[in-house]
Order: structure tokens, then C-alpha cells, then sequence
């Protein structure tokens, strides 16, 4: 009994220090995945809760903080199946993003809350890739594990959504004066 409650002390102990300084991390990801601070909060603690219940699994010295996003994936899957919003459609995102030529320069005047909600008006399978990648700073082979798909198409979906976010960029800017119409 008191070995059990050693080993217990230590992989407390581990995840303290391993997980929980990530947890600014896991909320900014689930805030981002739900819009909404109430539910970003739940699925933040939902993920801690399954982590800590599986942190015999994790591998000290790994990536933590993957491994957590990963985690927090499962769980917001699994919430948007309760709730029925999980609907498969038509690839068409893809095809309207083959038919853009232009990509017009970044307009440097933009806040970061005009850049948040530039990338929620990209698709949400494109703007997922820019957030891991870019904003997250996640390697293609990160992303590609946290998303379950290939790295092909974590690259061709990121030069896709840069180029729809400059685009979204761009429009927001001229709404505002900001960028030339050249």
C-alpha cells in the first residue's frame, strides 16, 4: 500500500510539472476550436481529467504539449459527435481554393483580433492547418498526427488557407482603407 501511494506522489508529481504548465496552451487551442470561453474551459479540463487518468502512458521527455493537443482533439471530436454537429460535405473549399491566382501582399496594419477573424472566415479545414502550424508553431508532422492525415496534405492545405487568409486579410484592409488597390 504505501509503494502504491509513492508511485501515485510521483506521476502526480511528473504531470505537474510535464502537463499543467502547458494548460495556457490546451485552452488557447480549445478556445480557438470552440469560439466560446465557457465550453474552450470544459474541454480544457476534460483534457487535463483523460490525461491525467493516461498519464502512464506518456513518455517522459517527449512532446507534452503535443500529446495533450492531441488528447484535446479526441475530446472535442467526441463533443461535437454529442452535439451532431460532426456533418461530412463536399470538398468544395478545396476547389474554390484552386481557382484563386491572386495573392495579394499582408497588409502590416492589421490588430491581432483582425487577424483572429480573418481565420475563422478561412475554412475550417484550412484555417485548423494555419493555426497548428503557424500560430501554434506545431511541426507539419505534428499537425499531420494531431489531425490524422497525411503531411501532403497538411502542406497543400496550409498554402491553401495562407492563401485564402491574405486574401481575407487583404479585403478586411481596403474595407478599413488600410491596403492599396493596387
Amino acid at each position: 500500500m504505501f509503494g502504491m501511494a509513492t508511485e501515485r506522489e510521483k506521476e502526480w508529481a511528473a504531470f505537474e510539472a510535464e502537463a499543467l504548465p502547458l494548460m495556457p496552451d490546451v485552452f488557447r487551442v480549445a478556445k480557438w476550436l470552440a469560439r466560446d470561453t465557457e465550453t474552450a474551459e470544459d474541454l480544457t479540463q476534460e483534457t487535463f481529467i483523460q490525461a491525467l487518468k493516461s498519464f502512464h502512458r506518456y513518455s517522459p521527455d517527449t512532446n507534452c504539449r503535443a500529446w495533450l493537443i492531441t488528447i484535446l482533439y479526441r475530446v472535442n471530436g467526441k463533443r461535437r459527435m454529442k452535439l451532431g454537429q460532426l456533418k461530412l460535405v463536399e470538398d468544395t473549399e478545396e476547389q474554390i481554393a484552386e481557382t484563386v491566382a491572386f495573392e495579394p501582399s499582408i497588409p502590416q496594419h492589421l490588430t491581432d483580433e483582425e487577424i483572429l477573424a480573418a481565420i475563422e472566415r478561412v475554412p475550417k479545414k484550412f484555417s485548423e492547418v494555419v493555426m497548428l502550424t503557424d500560430v501554434e508553431e506545431f511541426s507539419y508532422k505534428e499537425a499531420a498526427d494531431l489531425l490524422d492525415i497525411p503531411i501532403g496534405t497538411v502542406m497543400s492545405r496550409l498554402h491553401r488557407g495562407r492563401r485564402l487568409l491574405r486574401q481575407e486579410l487583404t479585403e478586411h484592409a481596403r474595407k478599413f482603407g488600410i491596403a492599396s488597390n493596387s
